[in-house]
């Protein structure tokens, strides 16, 4: 049995995640999602445990994944969810740098690979950042279609249009 790993901060979860989550799930036996508090993105908008949430909530529709907080080293998380390999996904070509680099330093001081996978087109151009930013700013309510329907609730609740 394969067990997958997909970290990120997932702040707030978009359907962008969700295809990635998708795909994952059928390629693998096992998945977990790990959503992390990313000190380099700044202040989150949503909390671990209200990310963990949306992440349930949106992802019951997949027998074969479950969401776990993380709170230490991706390859430490790894590890302790006995996952043979970390999922990233790939939106656009500047995600594969970083990506990368970050893919070779797990590989270097836990042996385990990273796979990635590309987004689809109709969800490339989402990014967490841009949905926070629209919200903030009173666009909650146009970004429904972009993210989970338990998301767009929870950003109406905090973004009251």
């Amino acid at each position: 049995m394969r067990t997958a790993l997909c970290p990120g901060s997932f702040d707030p979860p978009t359907n962008g995640h969700l295809d990635i989550f998708e795909t994952a799930a059928r390629l693998f036996d096992h998945l977990v999602v790990a959503p992390i508090r990313n000190p380099g993105k700044g202040t989150p908008l949503f909390s671990i445990d209200e990310r963990v949430e949306m992440l349930c909530d949106t992802l019951c529709h997949l027998d074969n994944v479950k969401v776990v907080a993380m709170a230490k080293l991706t390859v430490d998380v790894a590890r302790d969810v006995g996952a043979d390999v970390i999922v990233k996904g790939l939106r656009v070509a500047s995600d594969f740098e970083y990506e990368l680099q970050q893919a070779q330093m797990n590989k270097a001081i836990s042996g385990i690979e990273t796979v990635f996978l590309p987004s689809t087109s109709q969800s490339s151009f989402i990014a967490s950042s841009l949905i926070r930013q629209i919200a903030q700013f009173g666009g909650a309510a146009r970004v429904h279609s972009m993210v989970p329907d338990v998301v767009a609730r929870r950003l109406l609740e905090k973004f009251p249009a």
